[in-house]
């Protein structure tokens, strides 16, 4: 024992008796000159007007090719400046996370009063050019390309043979230093022959393919996209709104005067909910299409929607389809107009911060199912499959034990919507549908204790209402947010919120349901909404029985952790070949889940992942479970019944 301590102190001591350089060598250092990025300022951009020339008829290639010309002073030539800093937005409103597509932006090239200058990426924030100014530079013109993505797998295509969806701050740069709302600019566009463009922009003006607007600040052109296409349609729909439709055919753009209505009313009830709209006039913006990549995204005064090409002319069948219309015209007053303190920046380049996304986006989502049912846009029947289809998902998230609602506001930044493995244990931007539920539990708390004389509606009209005026932005925090339910219902809302929001492993957010009078169950059959999402994708979702997911052929595309399926092995990639030694097909496999319950035996499924094929018995007797929700003790009409029920007489 003795010698063994001699050795280890012998050993030490020669570790502590290392040259003094080992210890004491500066680390390495190094010097590094970074151009700096002048701060926005609320402060007029003084070189003028920019004018923003695009190209958009190159819809063989999908290019748009850009000539942006950007005033470098008004002021006499000695006074312009020496260094100019284009930004490329980066920091996408609506998209809560840092998702300008700089990769799409290719061949740049820059001249100064006519001659060719030189430009420098910045090595940290590669969004932004800077370029060195020879003296009494008057203007500089960036001309570049937009190359839009050709297929899903290289992003979002923009621009097919028949349509495009043009987005300005994805084609355009703007100069660093001043708010986007004091950058003035002057947009015109070229399209194909016989196209039309729909946008909110005003003062259109057309002079063969080219289309042009009216002067306006660079913010309120980013907050007005294009759609434009061969085939357009447009309907008039009262209360200063318009919808405008694109198609991949002039057959599909027909829309029943009784459907027409329902569009109509969406926004009757909208305003009924909310008050005063914060827009003077609001444009759908719709793409028939499945070519075009899916899109709902919002904005002050219209909306970018992509639907199922029939939707319109098979509006029955595609009742699961129309829910992202209510949604994002909600955005105009929840989102666009009130606005988290911390989701308003001055530019494209400041970070946002998105821990107030379950009101942005959750109270919002609350908010389209009730309106959507209201206005008839979609069935009441379909919005409870909504609602049952999100309240079981979360029952049975695993995800829920160790993440909060609070964290899942971060996910547009941590996973930035890529496609994970077992997401079900990851959890994805769940503070959309949990944050609906709990709203619809504030909705419930404030009706029970008014007696039924308030409700989320009272809220709603006192907290989103415009006040009139050119007021673009009204900011609020959370402690606004709870004045505001207080003013409506005393309550410990503070309490309330921040037990839902920011604990983990709490209960199924279900209790607005039970309040409400209905309750979430579970039945051998897929409820509407997971039905017609289930046709349409052409997959079956065995979720809340097996534990995943899977196409017709049988490969798997999900698995939830520590689920039957997950237990046995069966993950992402794999495919299921057979069932019971029988060859594989849906039917099959939901037979076979049903009669393990019955006879208590196993599932036999023969699976193959990569070049390795094994027979495995899925140890799984609850039968097949698909979320509902159902009336609770046979009642008639049940609060949730009432808040679902049309405002307009």
């Amino acid at each position: 024992m003795t010698g063994i301590r001699t050795a280890a102190a012998l050993a030490i001591a020669a570790l502590f008796a290392m040259p003094a350089y080992a210890q004491t060598a500066p680390a390495p250092q190094r010097t590094i000159t970074v151009p700096a990025i002048p701060v926005s300022v609320d402060r007029a951009y003084p070189g003028g007007t920019m004018l923003l020339d695009i190209d958009a008829s190159d819809v063989a290639r999908g290019a748009y090719r850009v000539t942006q010309t950007i005033p470098l002073s008004s002021a006499s030539p000695a006074a312009s400046p020496r260094r100019i800093t284009l930004l490329f937005p980066e920091w996408l409103p609506g998209n809560h996370g840092p998702r300008g597509p700089i990769a799409e932006l290719v061949d740049l090239r820059l001249t100064v009063d006519g001659k060719a200058v030189s430009w420098r990426r910045d090595p940290y924030e590669v969004h932004a050019f800077h370029v060195d100014l020879p003296a009494g530079a008057r203007s500089l013109v960036a001309r570049f390309i937009h190359t839009s993505p050709l297929r899903s797998s290289e992003g979002r295509v923009t621009m097919t043979r028949e349509m495009l969806n043009l987005q300005w701050e994805k084609m355009s740069l703007y100069p660093a230093g001043h708010f986007v709302r004091r950058i003035r600019v002057k947009p015109r566009v070229t399209l194909p022959p016989g196209w039309r463009a729909a946008t909110a922009l005003p003062g259109q003006s057309r002079s063969g393919n080219t289309v042009s607007w009216a002067e306006t600040d660079f913010e309120t052109l980013v907050d007005s996209p294009i759609f434009a296409g061969a085939y357009y349609r447009q309907w008039p729909l009262g209360n200063s709104a318009h919808l405008h439709a694109v198609a991949d055919a002039p057959g599909l753009l027909t829309l029943r005067e009784d459907d027409q209505k329902r569009f109509s009313a969406l926004f009757t009830e909208a305003l009924l909910t909310f008050g005063k709209a914060p827009y003077d006039r609001y444009d759908f913006l719709v793409a028939l299409t499945d070519r075009l990549g899916r899109i709902g995204l919002e904005h002050l005064k219209s909306s970018e929607n992509q639907l199922e090409p029939r939707n319109f002319i098979a509006w029955s069948d595609f009742d699961w389809d129309r829910n992202v219309l209510a949604h994002e015209l909600v955005h105009s007053w929840n989102g666009k107009f009130r606005r988290p303190v911390g989701l308003w920046t001055p530019d494209y380049r400041t970070p946002m911060r998105d821990d107030l996304l379950w009101v942005y986006e959750g109270q919002t989502h609350f908010w389209g199912w009730v309106l959507s049912a209201r206005s008839g846009l979609q069935s009441p029947g379909m919005v409870l499959g909504m609602m049952a289809s999100a309240a079981g998902y979360q029952a049975e998230n695993p995800g829920r034990e160790w993440r909060s609602v609070a964290d899942t506001t971060l996910d547009p930044l941590v996973a930035a919507r890529k496609a994970r493995p077992f997401r079900s244990l990851a959890r994805g931007e769940d503070y959309y549908h949990e944050g609906a539920l709990i709203w619809l539990e504030a909705d419930q708390i404030i009706r029970k204790g008014t007696g039924g004389s308030k409700g989320l509606d009272d809220f709603a009209r006192r907290f989103f209402a415009h006040p009139g005026g050119d007021v673009r932005v009204s900011l609020f925090d959370f402690d606004d947010l709870v004045a505001a339910l207080n003013t409506t219902y005393a309550y410990d809302w503070a309490g309330f919120l921040r037990a839902r929001i920011d604990e983990r492993g709490r209960p199924a957010p279900v209790a607005g349901i039970e309040m409400a009078g209905y309750r979430l169950v579970w039945k051998d059959r897929p409820n509407p909404y997971a039905r017609a999402r289930m046709d349409h994708s052409r997959n079956l979702s065995l979720y809340h029985s097996l534990g995943l997911t899977l196409d017709h052929d049988g490969r798997v595309s999900a698995t939830r952790w520590n689920g039957p399926a997950f237990q046995a092995g069966i993950v992402t990639g794999s495919r299921i070949l057979a069932v019971g030694g029988l060859a594989f097909t849906p039917e099959l496999l939901q037979q076979a889940i049903a009669a393990a319950q019955k006879a208590r035996k196993p599932v036999e499924i023969l699976v193959r992942r990569g070049d390795r094929f094994r027979t495995v018995s899925v140890a799984y007797y609850d039968g097949l479970r698909w979320p509902w929700l159902e009336r609770a003790n046979g009642r008639k009409v049940t609060a949730l019944d009432q808040l679902l029920a049309p405002r307009r007489k």
